[in-house]
């Protein structure tokens, strides 16, 4: 991920800030803060999930995915890294998945409101073209037409511009981790479906945020191509 895993995590609780590595209680594996989730234990031993790595007192590190959260409750990781009995709630890891999707609507509120996005298919697809689109936004209920048009479109310009393609070519700048419902709540109007971010650093933060989603919900983040039935429109406006 670039940061190194020995890094001080500034967001870190008080008890933590002196950790000189996190490591996963489940797997063992080091971890750098945007790899993990970190967890505390409540005034009365339920066990509260800190996305924001702010909340003071011990701090449980796990891998950042579902299937790590599920099988740390499961196998009693938490009171083994607090050596206390603990209460993990029935649902976390759905509440884990509900306070990221939570953070990943805030930042691109917070992008819009830097005026970084623009939405309508339309609109979208000339940002892409005259290469002002930093990051590319689908609805994960998106109908796939639109979705493999405006990727395509990315592909081309950023082919074009003259920059360094990876080899997973543009994917790394297309996000699909919020459905049009959320992307609507994020940026205050009905019906977004698709939109494009501008460079800055709400961008880039929301960017972060989205990547956490992702990789907590992996493999289930994939863009679905297979039902277009169910997929809502593209806006055309």
């Amino acid at each position: 991920m670039g940061v190194n895993a020995r890094e001080r995590d500034t967001e870190a609780g008080a008890a933590d800030e002196a950790v000189a590595e996190r490591t996963c209680a489940l797997t063992r594996e080091p971890l750098t803060p945007e790899d993990g989730l970190r967890f505390v234990a409540g005034p009365d031993g339920t066990i509260v999930p800190d996305v924001g790595r702010r909340l003071p007192g011990r701090g449980v590190w796990l891998t950042g995915t579902r299937a790590v959260v599920t099988e740390a409750a499961r196998k009693g990781a938490f009171q083994r890294s607090l050596k206390r009995s603990v209460n993990v709630p029935d649902g976390l890891a759905d509440l884990i998945e509900q306070l990221l999707v939570k953070r990943v609507i805030e930042s691109l509120s917070l992008a819009n409101k830097a005026g970084l996005v623009t939405t309508g298919f339309t609109k979208v697809e000339i940002a892409v073209q005259k290469g002002g689109c930093a990051f590319l936004l689908h609805a994960s209920d998106a109908a796939a037409d639109g979705v493999e048009k405006l990727d395509r479109r990315l592909t081309t310009a950023t082919a074009a511009s003259g920059a360094a393609i990876p080899e997973n070519g543009v994917k790394s700048r297309i996000i699909d981790c919020l459905s049009s419902v959320e992307l609507s709540l994020a940026i205050g109007r009905s019906n977004v479906v698709h939109a494009a971010l501008a460079r800055g650093g709400a961008a880039t933060r929301f960017s972060r945020e989205a990547e956490r989603l992702q990789r907590y919900r992996a493999p289930a983040s994939a863009h679905p191509r297979s039902e277009p039935g169910s997929r809502a429109r593209s806006d055309q406006a």
